[in-house]
């Protein structure tokens, strides 16, 4: 048998934090046409490595092969946009950016956040992988360059464009399997004295609410900010800030700058490293023990659907992320317990879900078919999704939400 190496410092990684079996790629929505075809399941099985700490997925699939044509398009969330909006409010204040300023983007999607610099008159940059995404994004009059980020790729972006007084990382610091050379990317990116920020899932949320179907194939790590600041220090970055946000279920916002310009960090950066320690995150035997609790949101699903299920009373999905893919295949569900679900993104529409094969249709399918119950698959957006789906109490309905426990509201 391999082993596999760990990404950040190349021990051999002998240590399990969960195994969720087989799974096809999670953005991999598919035709009418390729559902009676040959389809691709990947293992999901996620180590710890016992010398860095580092919670990893090995890379099945390179990132050229998940992220090359993307399905995902940020804008389609309205909270997400005004979460944006706010942020870029605030650096703009922040660090006093105008005209002659710029602001880089790794991952930038399809302008969603780099439009608010715009709207302010902020050059940007925006560096994303995903062609089709990026083409959008154009069309907003956000200058895009399609490209993934490594050492040599943000050393080329720099010398072309400049040096960034504001570099942006959401949401990707947990998606790239090279995950030195990403970092080396963002250091060749910012100037000397320049921010660079970055959001993910905070490792000490998952495991507390249990959201386990934020692991699949694109999430290379599950960082904490130990680890983090860990992969960070390979660029010669070092951490000044940290915010704990309320965003994916609970991430953490990460301020870093070069190591020569970072100075003391602040209080907020103990707070959160004691916490992660409290909690054991700071060696590996605090990470055990959360396969039991994956198991347990698996069996309550499960069994809420067949009990549904005998009774008549209909179950539909809504929302086509990710992260739904992830819980649905390792739960076995079907459309016989769940025949359909919605989603608001036309790109997700008429197609099927991967692995299970669940149709997707527009959200107004929900109101035309009046089911017993809708299972919401985006539980991170609750807020809004309940905001949208108020008026399915009006016949009756009810809103399920499987993480961090099955709830129905």
């Amino acid at each position: 048998m391999v082993i596999a190496t760990c990404r950040l410092c190349a021990a051999d990684l002998t240590e399990t934090f969960v195994d969720l079996g087989m799974s096809p790629l999670c953005e991999s929505y598919l035709t009418a046409a390729q559902l009676d075809g040959p389809e691709t399941f990947y293992p999901l099985h996620v180590r710890i490595c016992s010398a860095c700490l580092l919670v990893q997925l090995p890379a099945y699939v390179s990132g050229e092969a998940i992220f090359s044509d993307y399905a995902y398009f940020s804008s389609y969330s309205r909270s997400w946009v005004a979460h944006a909006g706010r942020y870029a409010e605030a650096m703009a204040a922040d660090l006093a950016l105008g005209p002659d300023s710029l602001v880089t983007e790794v991952a930038s999607n399809d302008g969603y956040l780099l439009r608010h610099f715009v709207a302010r008159g902020v050059p940007v940059l925006g560096v994303e992988p995903a062609a089709n995404v990026a083409a959008v994004a154009r069309a907003r009059g956000v200058r895009t360059e399609v490209r993934f980020l490594g050492a040599d790729s943000g050393a080329d972006l720099a010398e072309r464009y400049g040096r960034a007084d504001l570099v942006v990382a959401n949401n990707v610091y947990a998606h790239v399997p090279d995950l030195v050379g990403f970092t080396a990317g963002l250091a060749a990116l910012v100037k000397p004295t320049g921010l660079v920020t970055l959001e993910f899932p905070h490792l000490l949320r998952l495991i507390e609410r249990h959201q386990y179907d934020t692991i699949y194939h694109e999430h290379y790590q599950y960082l904490s900010l130990l680890t983090a600041g860990r992969a960070l220090a390979t660029g010669g970055l070092a951490v000044v800030d940290v915010e704990e946000l309320p965003t994916h279920g609970g991430s953490l916002r990460v301020y870093a700058r070069p190591e020569s310009a970072a100075g003391e960090p602040s209080s907020r950066v103990k707070t959160v490293l004691d916490a992660e320690r409290d909690r054991g995150l700071h060696e590996v035997a605090g990470h055990r023990g959360f396969a039991a609790a994956v198991a347990t949101v698996k069996r309550d699903l499960v069994d809420f659907l067949q009990s549904a299920h005998g009774q008549d009373r209909r179950v539909v999905g809504y929302g086509a992320p990710g992260k739904g893919n992830t819980l649905l295949n390792h739960c076995g569900i079907r459309s016989d317990l769940l025949p359909y679900t919605v989603d608001r993104s036309p790109h997700k529409q008429g197609r099927f879900l991967p692995g299970t094969h669940i149709p997707i249709h527009p959200p107004e399918q929900i109101d035309r078919d009046r089911p017993d119950f809708v299972l919401v698959l985006p539980w991170n957006l609750r807020t809004e999704i309940s905001e949208q789906l108020g008026h399915v109490r009006d016949w009756g309905g009810r809103l399920v939400f499987p993480i961090p426990r099955l709830e129905v509201a």
